[in-house]
């Protein structure tokens, strides 16, 4: 997303903007779903909020930029206090995801509508041949889909403390809970293997999703 900047400022500045929205989406998703669920954790920590200050985690939002996947703060709760301990956990973890995913369909749809309007100008500008009101539209809304689609794929991956860790473990056997949430301290260890020997892999895995996603949406 960094080359955008040299590509159009300001595309880059609308860009960013969806992004700091998307990702405090994503985090406010959790924590509603979890306010719903009965734990009110998040909402006395201030999550149930839209102020992006609450929610982005610099590193995070650095590395989306500059590497192509990142994160929010993590929306923080407390599942015992779940109505349902299963159902809780797999929706509180899921929902940000959902919003993401969501959001990077009716990007992709903008694009296609923008395209539909403006053809020429939306793919003068794509390529960065040129550039139109409509084409730069287009491109701010093609980055705003992509870095949605990161968002939800990147969260899906099995990995503590990420929301797919959460969704494994909501469907694996009660008794496995106390080992599995006590992994949760070592966060740290899982995000320097993202940044180090999992990089490559999960970034393979990121351009995958996004020729099936976009291949689908644009052929």
């Amino acid at each position: 997303m960094i080359g955008l900047l040299q590509q159009d400022p300001l595309a880059f500045i609308l860009t960013f903007a969806v992004l700091v929205f998307s990702l405090v989406l994503h985090e406010l998703g959790h924590a509603y779903a979890a306010y719903l669920f009965g734990d009110p954790t998040a909402k006395r920590a201030g999550r149930l909020t839209l102020n992006p200050l609450k929610h982005l985690d610099p590193l995070g939002t650095v590395l989306l930029l500059f590497v192509g996947f990142g994160w929010a703060k993590p929306v923080p709760i407390y599942p015992p206090a779940f109505r349902r301990y299963r159902l809780g956990l797999f929706v509180v973890s899921i929902a940000g995801i959902v919003i993401n995913l969501v959001l990077a369909v009716l990007f992709a749809l903008l694009v296609r509508g923008l395209f539909a309007l403006d053809p020429v100008g939306v793919v003068m500008t794509l390529r960065g041949e040129g550039q139109t009101g409509l084409g730069l539209l287009a491109l701010a809304a093609f980055f705003a889909s992509s870095i949605n689609l990161v968002l939800a794929v990147f969260n899906l991956l099995p990995i503590p403390p990420l929301d797919g860790s959460k969704i494994l473990q909501s469907l694996l056997p009660l008794s496995w809970q106390p080992l599995l949430w006590r992994l949760e301290q070592y966060a740290w260890l899982s995000f320097l293997l993202i940044l180090t020997v999992l990089r490559g892999p999960i970034q393979e895995v990121l351009r995958l999703a996004r020729r099936v996603f976009f291949g689908f949406f644009f052929g």
